[in-house]
């Protein structure tokens, strides 16, 4: 037998997703952290992805004054510092102290990459769009940086880099079984 659900559950039973920790950086230079779930790739030539900002956060602000934005992603084992950016805000803490990451310098973008996590795709934003309670930036990938041991030839080799996927706060990694 199946369910409906009510108009503020209906997303609930989508399939998990990646976890990514956006940075980005105001006009003051100051860089910020922001854990997001809503990350996708949307074009490969040009490459593109597109995050999903909510007006609120801090970063939202961030992403208008500077238009630029580095994807890092986590391996599992940055499971308790990507949770802590997620729920602190950079308005209140410095979220770089906070959890002792390591901001080393982009190549062609002005936010830092996130020296502990595996992969960075540097982003300048091309468009924004205003979906519902989010905004959609979509940002063309101006360089891409990984680490070498994850990697089987010219793909990403996913057992070994240890992505996080989440689901409401419920953080896990993909496995062989």
């Amino acid at each position: 037998m199946k369910s409906e659900l009510p108009k503020e559950k209906r997303l609930q039973p989508g399939p998990a997703g990646n976890v990514v920790m956006a940075t980005v950086v105001g006009d003051d230079g100051k860089p910020n952290i922001i854990t997001l779930g809503m990350y996708m790739p949307i074009s490969i030539n040009p490459p593109l992805v597109c995050i999903g900002v909510a007006p609120r956060r801090y970063s939202h602000s961030l992403l208008e004054e500077n238009g630029e934005f580095v994807i890092n992603t986590p391996s599992i084992d940055l499971e308790e510092q990507m949770h802590y950016c997620s729920i602190k805000s950079g308005r209140d803490v410095d979220k770089w102290a906070e959890t002792g990451l390591t901001p080393i310098p982009s190549l062609k973008v002005k936010p830092p990459r996130i020296d502990e996590c595996f992969s960075h795709l540097e982003c300048r934003v091309v468009q924004a769009h205003t979906c519902g309670d989010h905004t959609l930036f979509v940002g063309e990938v101006l360089a891409t940086t990984v680490d070498e041991g994850v990697m089987k030839g010219e793909s990403l080799d996913v057992l070994v880099a240890r992505p996080i996927v989440q689901k409401n706060h419920v953080y896990f990694t993909v496995s062989e079984k």
